[in-house]
């Protein structure tokens, strides 16, 4: 078979299996509500509302049906694309509440994966190229410590450091709440205001956002200064650099030109699980920074038992995952000749 064609078969085979593994995650998910404690019918109307008011709303929220129906009701809603309709927030519809909530957290993510990205190449390409020196330890430690150190205390002592003692940057929100935000066009205040051509909005969205996404992309970036740490000694080790300098080719450019760029092939394939941790991250960064995106809204609708919410974002996260996925897969097929199908 010829490699076209097996990269056809390959992208048709991944394609497939997205709808397995949705259902699988929609099936976690609303398992994994059902079993947690807690009633959303307490949540809504309290501790001490009348049983028979609480019964009322079970039977309006479908709560009341066996587990099974409840399942199905809810597969067949989202073959429809209904995520439902929120519990708390007056029945607002999910899709509303994405939309309202989720271009905050695309903004944080894409700038904390950037940070993420050229710091931990940059670490891992000089602890690379100096191996035993200070450079090597310290490019050690920094991927140990980065990969361990927990996303909400590190959030906070940041925030205790620049924001409380040093003042340099705010500490919550996207924007001053005594300034008018940005015209929403696209829903990013950084690409809004310049959109606008307004500067002073821009500089001060990115000032409010500069503390969360370095926090982020701080912590990430450990998992990428390991990994390039790892291949590019081992690239530098292959018998092609070794020809590349024997033929008078400067170590700069055996570096960047020769082994960085093979080195960095299996930063793309770690590219689609870091998403994964990038969503998980950025509720705990969220949380702690005020940051009104849509991990911060899914942490409160887990607070309020709003099942709805929560099915509907899950979803929606785990779709976004899966995609991310399989385009990293493609991509890598595409970039790395060496896999097979």
């Amino acid at each position: 078979m010829s490699r076209s064609k097996a990269l056809q078969y390959y992208i048709v085979s991944r394609l497939l299996l997205a709808p397995l593994q949705l259902l699988t995650i929609i099936t976690i998910v609303f398992l994994l509500l059902r079993a947690t404690p807690g009633d959303p019918a307490d949540a809504i109307l309290g501790g001490r509302a009348p049983e028979a008011a609480k019964e009322e709303l079970r039977k309006q929220l479908g709560l009341d049906l066996p587990l099974w129906l409840q399942y199905l009701n809810y597969l067949g809603n989202v073959l429809r694309f209904d995520l439902g309709t929120s519990l708390l927030s007056r029945g607002e519809n999910v899709w509303n509440i994405i939309a309202q909530y989720f271009p905050a957290t695309v903004e944080l993510a894409v700038c904390s994966m950037t940070v993420a990205l050229m710091v931990g190449i940059l670490v891992g390409t000089l602890s690379a190229s100096r191996p035993g020196t200070s450079f090597d330890l310290g490019g050690r430690l920094f991927g140990i410590v980065t990969y361990a150190l927990p996303m909400f205390w590190a959030g906070m002592l940041l925030q205790l450091i620049f924001s409380v003692q040093l003042g340099w940057f705010p500490n919550s929100n996207r924007f001053p709440p005594n300034l008018p935000a940005p015209t929403p066009i696209t829903g990013l205040y950084t690409i809004d205001s310049l959109l606008a051509g307004n500067l002073t909005q821009f500089f001060t969205s990115l000032h409010h956002l500069a503390l969360p996404s370095l926090t982020l992309g701080l912590l990430l970036s450990g998992i990428f200064e390991r990994i390039v740490r790892v291949n590019l000694k081992q690239t530098l080790q292959a018998d092609y650099v070794e020809a590349a300098r024997a033929r008078g080719i400067g170590e700069n450019k055996i570096l960047v030109s020769h082994a960085l760029k093979n080195a960095l092939i299996p930063v793309i394939t770690v590219l689609g699980l870091t998403f994964a941790s990038l969503l998980g991250g950025a509720i705990l960064t969220e949380v702690t920074f005020s940051w009104p995106g849509l991990a911060n809204r899914l942490y409160q609708a887990i607070s309020d038992r709003d099942y709805p919410t929560v099915q509907g974002v899950l979803v929606f996260f785990g779709a976004i995952v899966v995609s991310a996925s399989i385009l990293i897969d493609i991509l890598n097929a595409y970039v790395d000749p060496r896999i097979r199908y």
